[in-house]
């Protein structure tokens, strides 16, 4: 079994009451990944996902983000 180092470095207020925390995760292999938890009421989806992933999530989220102020 391995371990995990997990430090939180986001936690961010959503609509309807849903949180949104990131975290910086370190496994024992040296593997990093950004861990992304989603609460919903009593709900929770988690998502670990790699550099190159988190950086086209983040491009494509950034640039909706835009669109919506024009």
């Amino acid at each position: 079994m391995s371990a995990e180092t997990a430090e939180e470095f986001e936690n961010l207020a959503a609509p309807y009451g849903r949180q949104v925390k990131l975290e910086h995760v370190t496994f024992d292999s040296d593997m990093r990944l950004l861990r992304i938890t989603i609460r919903e009421g009593k709900r929770f989806t988690i998502l670990d996902v790699d550099a190159p992933t988190a950086e086209k999530w983040g491009s494509a989220m950034t640039a909706w983000a835009a669109r919506q102020q024009d």
